[in-house]
């Protein structure tokens, strides 16, 4: 019961970090207002970051819900960086644990290898 109890939990939270930008305009609108490349074009990848649901799950030096990313650093190296974005832009899990990191769809693949670039500089010293 308790783990039914956790995993009803678990998916309430993951459907309640979903970004603003990424929903319906209006209740009888089935348009998305998506975050354009442009509008981050010149945004750094901790500030695409800041602008996502990712603090809800991860921190720069703490394990939380997900990996902190000093733990994905020490992981993944430069020659991840396609592969990692990818995770961000579709979701994934089983790397970490049980609970399933979300999709972010409404993040280019430019934004993503940008957030994966800050995420990979965090290498503990």
């Amino acid at each position: 019961m308790k783990k039914l109890f956790l995993a009803g939990c678990v998916s309430l939270f993951a459907l309640s970090c979903s970004k603003k930008e990424n929903t319906p305009v209006d209740a009888s609108s089935s348009e998305t207002t998506v975050v354009s490349d442009k509008a981050n074009a010149n945004l750094s990848g901790d500030q695409i970051i800041e602008t996502l649901d990712c603090s809800g799950c991860h921190s720069v030096n703490e394990r939380m819900i997900g990996p902190s990313y000093q733990e994905i650093a020490e992981k993944y190296s430069d020659k991840d960086i396609e592969l990692l974005a990818s995770k961000i832009i579709e979701g994934g899990s089983g790397v970490w644990g049980g609970v399933p990191m979300s999709a972010h769809p409404q993040v280019s693949k430019e934004d993503a290898k940008k957030m994966v670039e800050y995420i990979l500089n965090q290498k503990k010293k």
